[in-house]
């Protein structure tokens, strides 16, 4: 019972956050289509389902961490429409625990949906694109709404709330298999479509929480960021899609000849982390043993095996790390003759997160899937964003721009 209510913590309080260009369908990164418009209402714009006007296609930026842009949109699909999302109005960030440079934003936003829906895409428009790091999108059903508006009471003036590892709702994230993830972003991403006959289910009356990680080295000018989602009505015949979450640690000690930092300690770091994101969030290094199993060992490469509980078709597969990754690979039932790399990343690149669609791997329940990530200190001494924080330090898995991540999610069929 220990280990079941700390994993059900981890879920909770960590949610196992990513920068990913991933819907739960899965896509093609970098597509080459019309450029989205620029957000300039409030609440929710509806947009023709054909003949969205040509205008020039953004550059593209491909560093440690550009500056974000609005993604590229791909033609609507018969029976798809797209509608946007707008903030209500504008944020200004800052680090709500007074230190650190990060900042997690929740915004409660409302489809409007007139009858249950299927969800069939997503994209975002940073608003300021310069402080923006990531997106992520949370599928409220409709006997979570007043929770989750209760919520956004909590503070005035249409502010939304701080959200450190997820959407700070009570009870959300009952298990990784699961997610309650409708889409998320990161800087270089487009609009990404579930493949053709796949959807997840949007029913009348549910909301959408969108997460905002700004980025405070970047700055701390007002944002209002908006997101698109593409539509079909529920009387389609879609198949549900689901997103499995597959975590791994992070222990990457400081090098050798800059081990005299003072978070060279991995404790010392650990605290870092609760101080700067809380002890919830903070504490996600620690708890993700309990669901990989094994305990902390300092190294530039970690993994964790996952089983899955129930029959799955995987349709797409994603990836994310921060600027120290080097390498990631996911694969479904290692060791094995039936062994079978779904993701391959041997030169991480982190402005292109875009979620790759599979040829349909089927797994049963018990059979098992690996994620396995390298990361390294030396990326330290020449990006960038690290200009301020060249120093070394133990990293382990946290929230920051400047922290790190081993993270693989699964677009997933169930049965």
């Amino acid at each position: 019972m220990r280990a079941l209510r700390a994993l059900r913590a981890l879920a909770a309080t960590s949610a196992l956050l990513l920068a990913v260009t991933a819907c739960s369908g899965g896509g093609e990164p970098k597509p080459r289509d019309t450029p989205a418009p620029p957000a300039d209402t409030t609440g929710v714009a509806d947009e023709p389902t054909t003949g969205e006007s040509a205008t020039t296609e953004p550059e593209d930026a491909h560093s440690a961490h550009a500056v974000a842009k609005p993604g590229r949109l791909k033609p609507l699909r018969a029976g798809e429409r797209r509608r946007t999302l707008t903030m209500p109005a504008a944020y200004t960030p800052s680090a709500p625990t007074g230190v650190g440079t990060d900042d997690y934003r929740c915004f409660l936003l409302d489809p409007q949906l007139e009858r249950d829906s299927w969800l069939t895409g997503t994209n975002v428009l940073p608003g300021n694109p310069d402080v923006v790091h990531h997106v992520i999108l949370f599928r409220v059903p409709p006997e979570d709404v007043a929770k989750a508006e209760a919520k956004d009471a909590e503070t005035p003036d249409d502010q939304g709330w701080t959200c450190f590892g997820g959407s700070a709702l009570d009870g959300e994230f009952a298990q990784l298999d699961d997610a309650p993830w409708l889409g998320a972003w990161a800087p270089g991403g487009d609009e990404v479509m579930t493949r053709d006959g796949y959807g997840t289910e949007l029913p009348k009356g549910s909301r959408i929480i969108m997460q905002v990680h700004y980025n405070l080295l970047a700055g701390t000018a007002p944002d209002v960021s908006a997101t698109q989602i593409r539509t079909m009505p529920r009387s389609a015949d879609l198949t549900a899609l689901h997103t499995f979450l597959m975590p791994a640690p992070v222990e990457l000690p400081c090098r050798p000849s800059h081990g005299d930092g003072p978070l060279c300690d991995r404790a010392a770091a650990v605290a870092d982390a609760k101080s700067r994101f809380g002890q919830g969030p903070g504490s996600t290094a620690d708890l993700l043993y309990f669901l990989c199993g094994g305990r902390p060992m300092a190294g530039e490469r970690t993994s964790c095996v996952r089983r899955v509980q129930q029959p799955v078709t995987i349709l797409g597969a994603a990836g994310h790390m921060h600027l120290l990754g080097r390498q990631l690979r996911i694969e479904t039932e290692p060791g094995t003759p039936e062994a079978r790399t779904i993701l391959d990343i041997p030169l991480w690149d982190f402005d292109d997160q875009g979620s790759r669609p599979i040829d349909p791997v089927r797994l049963e329940a018990g059979d098992t899937v690996r994620i396995a990530c390298t990361h390294s200190q030396e990326l330290r001494d020449r990006l960038p964003a690290f200009a301020s924080q060249r120093e070394d330090k133990y990293v382990v898995w946290a929230d920051g721009t400047t922290d790190e991540m081993c993270l693989g999610m699964l677009s997933v069929a169930f049965g």
